[in-house]
């Protein structure tokens, strides 16, 4: 059997390494194959990795650790890491994922792991497509929607980009979100489609992603961001993947399986 791998996920990066430094000590099996600074990298390097366990911050800027958590489910062991009581009793009396309330010691980390050993061992030997399974997926599925409502609630109010400035031709432009379609990355460049036509800006989308309401602007591919005003219907492929089709254009943008939670409900 292959040893274990695991995703770290917190902004802060002395957590990151301090918890790091702890499971290596604690379960010296195991490989941290990667470490990232917010929710929307940890799905990102998810999809290069595909850890065995992922430890999430729940309060990340950006995407939060239960938004990461719902783009991953099923296809790892979530275990949350937090500074706030509430979230880690939700998540750990439903029995869907384990917790970390900050600060934690060597003792309550150890029961963390060998939690986490028992479920992949028997993750290993029964299927994945099977009842226990299924139920199992249920439970976290109502835990992250339910930890996900809890999270919008409680968030400070902010104000949310409304005018995105770009060059086009000699001038400068400034495009209101409302009329933004999409934005898709361009290696340097972020290509914003709007109803008055198309530009390009030097602003990450990464960047973009945190700045725009998550209301309306969901991202559905690691480069691709849509305003959800502007979608017509989103048409499922093979693997998990779908196709987004937009009201007034011929782009078909991909949804990959990391994103596409998105429109479960759709």
């Amino acid at each position: 059997m292959s040893a274990a791998t695991a995703l770290i996920a917190d902004d802060e990066p002395l957590l990151r390494e301090r918890l790091a430094a702890c499971l290596v000590r604690l379960w010296p099996g195991l490989r941290i194959v990667a470490q990232a600074r917010n929710g929307r990298e940890a799905v990102d390097l998810f999809d290069e990795h595909q850890p065995d366990v992922a430890f999430l911050d729940v309060h990340m800027p950006g995407l939060s650790g239960v938004q990461a958590a719902q783009a991953l489910r099923g296809r790892t062991q979530i275990v949350f890491v937090t500074a706030y009581e509430q979230y880690a009793v939700t998540a750990f009396e439903q029995g869907a994922v384990d917790y970390l309330v900050k600060p934690y010691d060597d003792e309550r980390l150890a029961q963390t792991v060998a939690r986490l050993q028992e479920r992949i061992a028997v993750q290993a030997i029964q299927p994945a497509g099977g009842a226990e399974a299924q139920a199992a997926q249920l439970r976290l599925d109502g835990v992250l929607a339910q930890l996900a409502d809890t999270l919008r609630q409680t968030a400070p109010a902010r104000p949310w980009l409304q005018w995105i400035k770009a060059s086009v031709g000699p001038s400068v432009k400034l495009i209101p979100v409302d009329e933004v379609a999409y934005l898709k990355s361009d290696e340097k460049y972020t290509l914003v489609a709007w109803t008055g036509g198309e530009a390009l800006i030097r602003k990450p989308i990464r960047e973009l992603a945190d700045e725009l309401d998550p209301d309306r602007f969901v991202q559905v591919h690691r480069s691709v961001i849509v305003n959800l005003h502007h979608v017509t219907q989103v048409v499922r492929g093979a693997n998990e993947t779908a196709e987004v089709h937009l009201r007034g254009r011929a782009d078909l943008l991909p949804v990959s399986r990391s994103y596409l939670h998105q429109f479960r409900h759709m």
